[in-house]
């Protein structure tokens, strides 16, 4: 019975496509498919076609399906699109097979439809939606190993001095990061002044100042001296307001300032060249971070 359901949809699939496709095109406004060009939606649509009608043609073979999972990860498709799109084309073949029977009213064999089209399309369906979520977790994986690499970088700008530009919020996981890039990479580029610069976090609260205060006592620990720089008008009174105490540390409201002082600290000084002021030397310096 299966074999002659087969060869019904086998044999019609020009059909059953069309009728596919029509369907599909209504679903672009529900499955968030709507930015996409019309020239490469619908050649992506027969592209599915042709890897379904493979799939039972082959009874199971799952290599296309893997590449096509993969295309629509790298595509930044929804799983809408896959998951949608195989009920749809499990509708339109119940509905064409019913349609090409002879016998309307036999229960058993409408049985039989519905359970022949459901073994062609869920081993389809777990596989594109378990590659699917596989490479997706992959790639946010990635992306996250990338984004912490970028999230507390510290910068080496002159022999001994290092400067650490945050920008965004800051919360525990980040914090976490930022002391362990700021004590291995104050020990391995030996740095006597580390620059935390917070010119580029939008609020300082209790939590994000107490990170804060950590990273400069452990600092502190390994033989360097923390300044802090970038401390906006707004965020000083954020501070005050809260009665966070950072009384032990040096602040600076720019990192030029704080420039300016680790410069002391390590017995150095901008010496004005021929032609460059002392302000156009310092300028420079900062503008090359």
């Amino acid at each position: 019975m299966e074999t002659k359901f087969k060869r019904i949809v086998l044999e019609n699939s020009d059909a059953i496509v069309q009728m596919w496709m029509d369907n599909v095109r209504n679903l672009k406004d529900e499955n968030y498919t709507t930015n996409i060009g019309d020239e490469l939606y619908e050649s992506t649509n027969r592209e599915f076609m042709n890897v379904i009608f493979t799939s039972i043609q082959s009874q199971g073979s799952m290599e296309e399906v893997e590449q096509f999972s993969e295309k629509i990860i790298n595509l930044g498709w929804p799983l809408s699109y896959i998951t949608d799109g195989l009920q749809v084309f499990r509708r339109v073949t119940v509905d064409y097979i019913l349609s090409n029977l002879d016998d309307m009213d036999d229960t058993e064999q409408i049985k039989s439809v519905f359970q022949s089209v459901d073994d062609w399309v869920e081993p389809i369906i777990r596989k594109l939606v378990n590659e699917y979520t596989g490479n997706w977790e992959q790639i946010v994986s990635l992306q996250r190993v990338a984004l912490q690499e970028l999230s507390a970088p510290l910068i080496p700008v002159m022999d001994r001095i290092t400067i650490m530009p945050l920008i965004g919020t800051i919360d525990t996981e980040r914090a976490k990061l930022i002391m362990e890039n700021l004590l291995q990479g104050t020990i391995n580029h030996n740095s006597e002044v580390v620059l935390i610069d917070i010119t580029g976090v939008p609020v300082v609260d209790t939590m994000v100042a107490h990170h804060i205060i950590q990273a400069a006592e452990a600092v502190h620990l390994i033989g360097a001296k923390c300044i802090l720089v970038g401390i906006r008008p707004e965020i000083a009174q954020t501070i005050v307001n809260l009665g966070i105490d950072l009384s032990d540390f040096s602040t600076k409201s720019s990192l030029k300032k704080g420039f300016m002082s680790a410069l002391e600290i390590t017995n150095r000084k901008i010496v004005p060249l021929e032609g460059k002021s002392r302000e156009e030397q310092i300028k420079n310096i900062i503008d090359s971070i």
